[in-house]
Formats: structure tokens, C-alpha cells, sequence
């Protein structure tokens, strides 16, 4: 599942030096945009643009993001609808951003759909992925804050035909994303309008999230791309989880691995995972300062994710555990808000989103119309 993109750094550099991402001298006005560059994605059917743009994090700092808009081939009068998707880890330094892969049409779930409905796909890589600065994995705030400010960045290209009207839609660490982007959007972005949220294989309660998931060799892969972003992010000592052995080799995992799915991971990775297992049979991230703290904080409040919801999970989902998105949703209709939920057979988490494609966007389809959103409560 893991496994390095190799000369993925040089095709880093030598996009970003063409991209020309703005000195720290522009006004970095939160959802301001920096550039667009148009790309061609090998679909006839739709036009892109790579986008950099300013973000604030929690603290107000501001910090350049990159993505991807696209939209239909034709420019029809009106706003158009928007999705905005977020996507799930794909690693946690600068070159394992989305926006860089020569197939970002076919790494993103239901693309070609989505346009073919007339949606402008807003798809931030969120920071760090793509820009310089240290990745909030699983930082719900400040992941939030990114996906707004795409979609504020995304209706300055005039071609796009991006309105302010959305829908975010995500899986894995993107349907973390998009349940705290529902939480944010009331309060960090007024003049957006929320029209629905949809969260494939969501971590909702991180603590329960890192210590349930059934598969042990990619729970300690998570896990050591989560202690790494975070000791970088919030300045967490690796020390208090890791010996000095593991302190390296979480370092090597997160620095040298971008996921790729389908592709086998090597043997140094293997090795490092296991060696990750091996220190975590022994010390319980969610029962260790400050990273107990840390995942407890980006935990999503099933009560505060703000309009029509849909959840979509495999029943034997081996990274996110079941049980764990049950509990969250159940929470939720003890609050009387109303469910979506798709339940998918077999055991696949990683193409959660993919599988309930359909079914997802027939329901964010009615939500735009104003349709009463259905409740599943009752069979949660």
C-alpha cells in the first residue's frame, strides 16, 4: 500500500518553480488567490487549473496552500455548484501533494462524474502537501480552514464559474477533513452556504480510531505519519513515544513514503513498520502525553458537523474499525440530527468513496435541489 514516488521530489521543484508560488510579502488574505495555472488532465471534457492560495491555521497564521479546480468544458451563465473533495492520505511531506501526480483524473473518486453533473471539484491539497511548512494530518481546524479558503480561492477564476454554494465531500483522512470543514464553515466562512457534507471511512474519534483498527501493520504506518506531522506541527517529542531507534525510523517512514495504492511497499518500509508495531504494543499512543491530548482535540463533535450529513463505510473496513463510526453516528441521532448512512459490503477502506460514488451524489444532487434530507437513525 505504501511506497515511495520516486523523482516525485524533482517534479516538486521543478512545478513549483514554474508555478511561482507569491513571496510572504502579498497580502495573504485568507482565501486569497495567489495564481492558477491551467492544466491539461487528459479529459476532454473538463478544463483544470493548479491553484496556490492563502489560508489561516488556528492560530492565525497564514500559510500558502495548493489544489486543483476543475470544471465542465462549457461556460454556461450562473453560478456554478461545487463540490469540494477531500482526499485521503496520500503522505505527509510537501511532494506526496495530489495536485503533483500525473493522474490526478484517476486518483480522485467519481471526477469525471462530478463535472459530467456540472460541479466545479475544488480539491485542496491541504497544507503542507505541495507547500512548504509542516502537514496538519488530522488537524481539524486547520485542515478546515484550507478546504474554505479553496473554495473562496477557487471563485476568482472567472472561467470556472465557482459559486458559493457547496458541498464537501471526503474519504479517510478526507472525510475527517470534510466532517471538521462542516464544523468550521458556519463560524470561519459566513460567506459560503453549506449545502452538504458526506464522509466515506471517516476517524471521527481519533483516540478509539488509532487503538481499533484491525489491520496492525497500517494502523502503525497512520501512526507513524500522525507522531511525525505532529511533532512538527504542534512540537510533540517523539521521544515520549519512540526510543531513539523508532524516533528515526517513524522520520524515515513519514519522509520517504507517499502512498500509492496498489503498489507493494519495500522491504525497508516493511521492516519499519514492524519495528513501529513493536513500540506501540508497548506504549499506548491514546493514553500518552501530549499526543492523547492531540488526537483527543481533533476528535469530530458528532453534535457540532453543521447540515445534512451522509456517512459511507465497509462493514469490515480493517483501517477505520466500524464500530467506532457507529458509535460517532449514534451519538448524532441522540441529538436528533438526521443520517445518511451507506453500508458497504466486504472489507475495502480505500475505496470507500468510489463504491458509494452513486449513491453519494444522488443524495448531495438532492440536497442542492432542496430536498428533505432522509434519516437512516432508525437502522444506525
Amino acid at each position: 500500500m505504501f511506497a515511495v514516488k520516486r523523482g516525485a521530489l524533482a517534479a516538486t521543484l521543478a512545478l513549483v518553480g514554474a508555478f511561482g508560488l507569491a513571496p510572504a510579502a502579498s497580502a495573504q488574505q485568507a482565501g486569497e488567490l495567489v495564481s492558477s495555472q491551467e492544466t491539461d488532465l487528459g479529459r476532454p471534457s473538463m478544463r483544470a487549473w493548479r491553484i496556490a492560495y492563502w489560508t489561516r491555521d488556528a492560530s492565525n497564521r497564514p500559510r500558502q496552500v495548493t489544489g486543483m479546480v476543475v470544471a465542465p468544458l462549457d461556460r454556461r451563465g450562473g453560478d456554478r455548484r461545487v463540490i469540494a473533495w477531500t482526499h485521503g492520505t496520500t503522505g505527509v511531506v510537501e511532494r506526496c501533494a495530489p495536485s503533483l501526480s500525473a493522474d490526478f483524473a484517476g486518483i480522485t473518486p467519481a471526477l469525471g462524474e462530478m463535472v459530467a453533473r456540472g460541479y466545479v471539484v475544488v480539491a485542496p491539497d491541504y497544507p503542507g502537501l505541495g507547500s512548504a511548512g509542516a502537514h496538519p494530518y488530522l488537524v481539524g481546524e486547520d485542515t478546515a480552514r484550507s478546504v474554505l479558503d479553496a473554495v473562496r480561492a477557487a471563485r476568482a477564476i472567472t472561467e470556472s464559474g465557482a459559486g458559493r454554494q457547496f458541498a464537501v465531500w471526503g474519504e479517510s483522512q478526507g472525510g475527517h477533513a470534510a466532517l471538521w470543514t462542516a464544523t468550521s464553515a458556519p463560524r470561519y466562512a459566513p460567506d459560503l452556504s453549506l449545502v452538504a457534507t458526506a464522509a466515506a471511512a471517516p476517524p471521527t474519534e481519533l483516540p478509539e480510531n488509532l487503538r481499533k483498527g484491525s489491520d496492525a501493520s497500517v494502523r502503525a504506518m497512520l501512526t507513524a505519519y500522525a507522531t511525525y506531522a505532529w511533532s512538527r506541527h504542534f512540537g510533540a517529542d517523539l521521544g515520549t513515544l519512540f526510543n531513539k531507534v523508532n524516533q528515526g525510523v517513524v522520520t524515515r517512514l513519514a519522509e520517504n513514503n507517499c502512498v500509492e495504492l496498489g503498489k507493494s511497499p519495500k522491504l525497508g518500509t516493511i521492516l519499519g513498520v514492524l519495528s513501529v508495531r513493536g513500540q506501540l504494543s508497548k506504549k499506548d499512543i491514546t493514553r500518552t502525553p501530549p499526543w492523547s491530548a492531540i488526537a483527543r482535540d481533533n476528535s469530530v463533535n458528532p453534535r457540532a458537523v453543521s447540515g445534512p450529513l451522509l456517512v459511507a463505510q465497509s462493514v469490515k473496513d480493517p483501517v477505520v474499525a466500524p464500530s467506532v463510526t457507529r458509535d460517532f453516528l449514534r451519538k448524532r441521532c441522540r441529538a436528533g440530527l438526521p443520517v445518511r448512512f451507506i453500508s458497504l459490503p466486504g472489507g475495502a477502506h480505500e475505496h470507500s468513496a468510489r463504491d458509494s460514488s452513486k449513491e453519494t451524489l444522488d443524495w448531495i444532487d438532492a440536497r442542492f435541489s432542496g430536498e428533505p434530507a432522509p434519516n437512516d437513525c432508525k437502522r444506525i
